[in-house]
C-alpha cells in the first residue's frame, strides 16, 4: 500500500478509474450481447436497433480510453457485417 501522500492520492484515483472502466466494460458487453442475441434469433429490426445503440457506446468508450480505438472499430465492423448479412439472406 502507498506510504506517502501523493501515492495515496494516486491509489485512490486509479481505484476510481478502475471502477468506472469496469462499469463501462460491463455495459458494452451487455449491448454486444443484445446484438448477438438478435442476430441468432434472425431478428433484423431488433439487431439493427441494438447495433444503433451499441455503436455510439463503443465510440464513447474508445474516446474515453476505456477500450482501444482500433478494438472498438473492429468490434463495430464485425457486428455490422453480421447484421448486414441478415438483411441479404
Amino acid at each position: 500500500m502507498a506510504n506517502h501522500k501523493s501515492a495515496i492520492k494516486r491509489h485512490k484515483q486509479s481505484e476510481t478509474r478502475r471502477q468506472k472502466n469496469a462499469s463501462c466494460n460491463s455495459a458494452l458487453k451487455t449491448l454486444v450481447k443484445k446484438v448477438k442475441m438478435a442476430i441468432e434469433s434472425k431478428n433484423r429490426e431488433g439487431a439493427q436497433d441494438a447495433l444503433k445503440k451499441a455503436i455510439p457506446a463503443m465510440d464513447k468508450a474508445a474516446s474515453k480510453h476505456v477500450i482501444h480505438r482500433n478494438a472498438a472499430a473492429r468490434k463495430i465492423s464485425r457486428l455490422a457485417r453480421q447484421v448486414n448479412s441478415l438483411r441479404v439472406s
